[in-house]
């Protein structure tokens, strides 16, 4: 085990402040190695109800601090983030097998999430009503003012185990809620980390807890429970539709991920993307919610594509997520890995053609280029989650956004082109959440309203704009009669 990964096998429940043992533990292994990395505590309903029992205890302790104490919190954090940045990476490397280029570039971002966290923390107000503006309002006025929701229970996933756990917890605590957080079960070890972090940055006792633990018992009693009154999720669409139909009147925010796509216009200069290309559909081995799956390329320029994107995909390493030249690595689990060589042979039955990898090389999925494929293949239609990227050729733009939008998705897409009214023309037609002009769909920055349409799911994270679902707005009218 690498050297900055702490040693202590054995990780507990983080509750009210304290590490809780459970009865029972699951041992954690490595993606890439499959060597065992440490023993998880597997909580239980019981458990998971202390931890909301400790958020919801902690609401007022949170919730009444001022704002410049929230904010100074998360500066805090942000400065012991930054100190700890390679422990950090290393742990995403070790429990997710991002590469270790990948990790230091989330480590960054995630502290560019706590930055924004703290200053968002001092922004959040209300507005004045004219209520003179109606005739029954003469001899009042009113404002609006902005209350933290309560206790916030979060589901992160494993792709970005560090950075989309702070897109929760740092606008939670910035807009003075607490959090009952349930990561991912391959990778605890990044939210665990943070726990202790923000222990050490001043934060109370019982405004995060971190409950490891299967997602049918742990988040079906956060979900649940009456005392959690917001759920923010990013995973699948089929556990999103699950938690929407149990959640009730809570409010939710459910990320459910895409196959997002890029039309390429006949007027660009192929050189000049193709790197892009090659990060938005193969970077963290194409495990990103907004990983470039489907190319659509004007028909002049196909070939051209095709040709030059194959290369540098083939020139990409495959190896240790730890080794700093390592561009892909492990699909999270052996099964994910089943699943993509049983979409990547469904092709094989049909016209598509396969142009580079579709191989494993050492329990690695080889970056995997396929072209010519049906719009009804799984690799097309559904979510890959896998370093799979389909390109198919297209006439015109117009048809390239209509087999965009054939999908039960709608998170992001991106159009490279150098004619404005395409430019106009697939801001308004495409079916997603943002449109990457001159980019690919990969493209996000912390601080940007993020979200999607259709199955992609509901609500926007974005520091600004998850602080607006993490709030209850009240009204206060005074009669001055």
């Amino acid at each position: 085990m690498n050297k900055l990964i702490d040693k202590t096998t054995k990780k507990y429940v983080w509750i009210n402040g304290e590490k809780v043992e459970t009865e029972n533990y699951a041992t954690l292994y490595s993606p890439y190695s499959r060597e065992p990395i440490a023993e998880i505590a597997m909580a239980d309903a019981a458990v998971t109800k202390e931890a909301i029992r400790a958020a919801y205890e902690a609401k007022n302790v949170i919730g009444d601090m001022p704002a410049y104490q929230r904010a100074q919190i998360l500066e805090n954090v942000v400065n012991i983030l930054t100190e700890k940045a390679e422990v950090a990476a290393t742990i995403i490397a070790t429990e997710s097998a991002k590469p270790i280029v990948f990790a230091r570039a989330e480590v960054a971002r995630t502290i560019e999430t706590y930055k924004f966290s703290a200053e968002e923390a001092k922004r959040i107000h209300g507005e004045t009503i004219p209520f003179d503006a109606a005739s029954g309002g003469v001899g009042r006025i009113g404002y609006t003012m902005k209350e933290p929701i309560g206790v916030i229970g979060a589901i992160t996933p494993f792709n970005f185990p560090l950075n989309l756990v702070a897109h929760k917890v740092g606008p939670a605590i910035a807009a003075g809620n607490p959090i009952v957080l349930k990561p991912a079960s391959q990778t605890p070890l990044s939210a665990l980390f943070i726990a202790e972090v923000f222990e050490e940055a001043g934060l109370p006792a019982g405004v995060l807890n971190v409950v490891t633990g299967p997602g049918s018992v742990v988040g079906d009693v956060i979900v649940e429970d009456d005392r959690v009154k917001m759920v923010t999720f990013t995973g699948s669409p089929s556990v999103g539709i699950g938690i929407s139909n149990k959640a009730g009147l809570k409010k939710t925010t459910l990320e459910l991920g895409s196959n997002s796509a890029l039309i390429i216009d006949k007027d660009i200069e192929i050189d000049a993307i193709i790197n892009r290309c090659v990060m938005g559909a193969f970077s963290n081995q194409g495990q990103v919610c907004i990983s470039l799956q489907r190319v659509y390329v004007h028909e002049d320029q196909y070939d051209t594509f095709v040709e030059k994107f194959v290369a540098a995909t083939k020139q990409l390493k495959i190896g240790n997520p730890l080794d700093s030249e390592t561009y892909v690595s492990s699909l999270i689990t052996p099964s994910e890995l089943e699943r993509a060589l049983s979409w990547i042979e469904e092709t094989k039955q049909s016209d598509a053609t396969i142009l580079t990898g579709g191989k494993v090389q050492g329990g690695i999925l080889e970056p995997t280029i396929i072209t010519n494929a049906d719009t009804c293949l799984k690799v097309s239609c559904q979510e890959a989650f896998a370093p799979i990227v389909v390109v198919n050729k297209i006439a015109t733009i117009e048809e390239a956004v209509e087999l965009v939008n054939d999908s039960q998705f709608g998170l992001q897409a991106g159009i490279y082109t150098n004619n404005v009214k395409h430019a106009l023309y697939a801001s308004k037609k495409l079916e997603v959440g943002g449109v990457m002009i001159n980019d690919v769909p990969t493209y996000r920055v912390d601080q940007m309203p993020y979200g999607g349409v259709k199955e992609s799911g509901t609500g926007r994270e974005g520091i600004k704009y998850a602080v607006e679902e993490m709030t209850e707005l009240k009204l206060i009218v005074w009669n001055q009669e």
